[in-house]
């Protein structure tokens, strides 16, 4: 397994929408493998292929018992709203609140292109909305509701 660089905002690439995964081998195991290490070295929750350089269909979320595979991930339900505070590993000291569904189902394959249903909740919803946009090429900040000042990005970032 080995780190990968994680892409920041300003790099063109987070913009492109990423392609459908159709051949589940080594080489996607082993992009899953090193997506996984990423985000627990970064100390994320989610974690997009894009995030990492490439244009995949792939996203890795932590659920807090487990991180889970997501090739192709589709959002099938969703349930309720939230609006709670969002920040991205691809935009280091960039927060703000946005408004999500407070339950979402997903389907998706693993890396065997098995099919599983996945429901999460709270920040697990969120995270599920959240790296599912960024396959889209889209970024938390371009629909949030409020973006925190640089005083209070310092103020949350002392906490």
């Amino acid at each position: 397994m080995a780190l990968l660089r994680i892409v920041k905002d300003d790099d063109e690439i987070i913009r492109k929408k990423s392609r459908e995964i159709t051949v589940f081998d080594e080489n996607l195991a082993r992009l899953i493998d090193d997506m996984k290490e990423t985000l627990t070295h970064a100390n994320g929750v989610g974690l997009a292929a894009v995030q990492v350089g490439r244009l995949k269909r792939v996203v890795i979320v932590d659920n807090g018992k487990q991180q889970l595979e997501l090739v192709n991930p589709v959002i099938i339900k969703t349930e309720g709203e939230q609006e709670e505070l969002e920040g991205c590993l691809s935009c280091p000291g960039k927060w703000g609140f946005t408004h999500r569904p407070a339950r979402v189902t997903v389907e998706a394959k693993d890396r065997y292109g098995k099919s599983h249903t996945y429901t999460g909740e709270d920040i697990v919803a969120r995270c599920f909305c959240h790296e599912i946009d960024h396959l889209d090429g889209i970024l938390f900040y371009d629909n949030a509701l409020r973006m925190l000042t640089p005083d209070e990005v310092n103020k949350l970032e002392e906490c």
